[in-house]
Formats: structure tokens, C-alpha cells, sequence
């Protein structure tokens, strides 16, 4: 094997590499979903007295107005495999499992949310972990 292969081999990312970066795109997608839902909440597009603004209590106006500008910008960092996309991720989604489960007698309680942010979670950090064990291995040799 000469210089060029080995050089080349190291550059293509490993298969890790490429199922954390779709990974990060599925959750960017999924971003943009729920800031989207957040800003139809904020507009009032949806008929109902917790989908207007105006008519939400105080702390479902924090909640939204947090959440529908957290959400796309998470989006974009993720879409971008920038280090800041998933810590904003992160930030919405702590912030939603603690809305629905901390405050439900507020926000209410939406079970499966939580379990989709914890999935989410978990999936990134194994993710995460073989990529870093991957290339930690590639640095030893």
C-alpha cells in the first residue's frame, strides 16, 4: 500500500461517520418538523385556545416562543454536522421532556414526545461513541 492509499483510506469516511451524519440529518429533519409545529401554534393557525399567542397562558407563550426559534436553529446546525446544531438539540429536547414530565399539570402529558427524545438521546450518544472509538483506533496505528 503505498502513501496515497493510506492518505486517501483515512480521508472517506467510515461507515460510523456516515450513519451519525444521516442520523444528524433525521433529527434535523424532525428539527424543522417541530419548529414549524411551534411557529403554526404561534400564528394560530389551528383553531383552539392553546393555538393562538394571544389567548395562551404565560407559560405556553415562554414555552412556544423558546421552542419555535430553538427548534429550526437546532435544524440548521444539525443539517450542517456543526457541534452547536447538537447541543441546541439537546437544550429543546431536555426542555420538552421537562415540560411534559416535570409540569404536566401545565403543559400536559405527552408520554410518547418523551420517549422520542430519550430514543433520540440514545441513539446519538452510541452514534457519537463509535465514531470517537473509531477514530481513536485509527490514531493508534
Amino acid at each position: 500500500m503505498n502513501a496515497f492509499s493510506t492518505r486517501r483510506a483515512s480521508i472517506e469516511p467510515s461507515s460510523a461517520d456516515l450513519a451519525f451524519m444521516w442520523f444528524q440529518r433525521v433529527i434535523a429533519g424532525y428539527c424543522l418538523l417541530f419548529g414549524v409545529l411551534y411557529w403554526i401554534r404561534l400564528i394560530g393557525f389551528h383553531p383552539g385556545s392553546l393555538w393562538r399567542f394571544d389567548l395562551m397562558p404565560i407559560h405556553w407563550q415562554v414555552a412556544s416562543v423558546c421552542l419555535a426559534a430553538f427548534f429550526p436553529f437546532a435544524a440548521i446546525g444539525l443539517w450542517m454536522n456543526a457541534s452547536w446544531g447538537a447541543v441546541m438539540w439537546f437544550i429543546c429536547a431536555v426542555a420538552e421532556t421537562t415540560m411534559y414530565l416535570v409540569y404536566p399539570h401545565m403543559f400536559g402529558y405527552r408520554l410518547p414526545i418523551v420517549i422520542a427524545h430519550t430514543a433520540a438521546i440514545t441513539i446519538y450518544a452510541a452514534l457519537w461513541y463509535l465514531v470517537y472509538r473509531e477514530r481513536k483506533a485509527a490514531q493508534e496505528d
